[in-house]
């Protein structure tokens, strides 16, 4: 019996000796091959996700947001929210847990932090464009496996680092199209508690922007007329009027004094 299984398994091993191997197989040349990168190229993979979404991140930051809304505290939570995702997305997008997981992960954090508070549409907006870009920077291949039939080994592919630095430059274009000044016009709003309501009508419109000019010191562009208290002879008037060049108005957006943020 054991004459037979030996026989028999030699037998298999001399057809599979003369099998011939068809190249249009899908083969996994990191099991075959065992092409590794060092760490040498890994730290260097890094540095280089790290430096550029670091340096776009700040450009957008620094010259488009904050030069027009000053504020701090969105300064610091964008700068250190991009850093963070990309070094997660990094580090799990290497590991079998998955780029669904990590994501996940920020969305609980992102919910968690901003549901009890009501986020701007503009900072919102800057906000999933870092996590955009955070999540092409520290996805994007940017090495690859060469010399498989000789040394197998991974080489810094520069095609694919101009691209992700081209997927960035382009977002950077965007953004700064949209904010210039000459492009579009920043249109902003002022909530009046007026006292003159007897030029609320449509018929005195003119009377009422007129005054309201004189009054507030800006070039009114529109008008809308809210509540009306005709106890009190006062109305809520939404104002709409074009902001000069390099001026902000967010504390138009504050209500209470707890909202306030220096």
């Amino acid at each position: 019996m054991i004459n037979f299984l030996s026989k028999f398994v030699q037998d298999d091993l001399a057809a599979f000796g003369n099998m011939e191997i068809n190249d249009d197989l899908p083969i996994d040349v990191q099991t075959i091959t065992d092409a590794m990168m060092t760490t040498a190229q890994k730290v260097g993979e890094l540095g280089i996700r790290f430096a550029l979404n670091l340096l776009v991140c700040w450009i957008l930051v620094h010259f488009f947001y904050y030069r027009k809304s000053r504020r701090r505290d969105y300064y610091f939570t964008f700068m250190v929210f991009s850093s963070a995702m990309l070094t997660l997305l990094y580090i799990m997008g290497n590991v079998e847990v998955g780029v669904g997981l990590t994501l996940g992960l920020f969305a609980i954090f992102g919910v968690i932090r901003y549901r009890t508070e009501t986020v701007p549409i503009r900072e919102m907006t800057y906000l999933f464009v870092i996590i955009a870009l955070a999540a092409a920077n520290g996805l994007a291949p940017i090495y690859q496996a060469v010399d498989l039939s000789t040394a197998p080994h991974y080489a810094l592919a520069w095609g694919n680092v101009g691209v992700m630095a081209l997927v960035n430059l382009l977002i950077v274009l965007l953004i700064w199209i949209l904010e210039s000044e000459k492009l579009v016009k920043h249109t902003t709003t002022k909530l009046v508690l007026y006292d003159r309501i007897e030029l609320i009508v449509p018929e005195r419109r003119e009377e009422l922007i007129a005054d309201l000019e004189k009054r507030i010191g800006v070039k009114v562009t529109n008008v809308e007329i809210g509540h009306v208290d005709f106890l009190k002879d006062a109305a809520f008037i939404k104002v709409y009027y074009n902001l000069p060049k390099g001026e902000s108005n967010t504390v138009n957006t504050v209500r209470r004094a707890k909202d306030y943020v220096g």
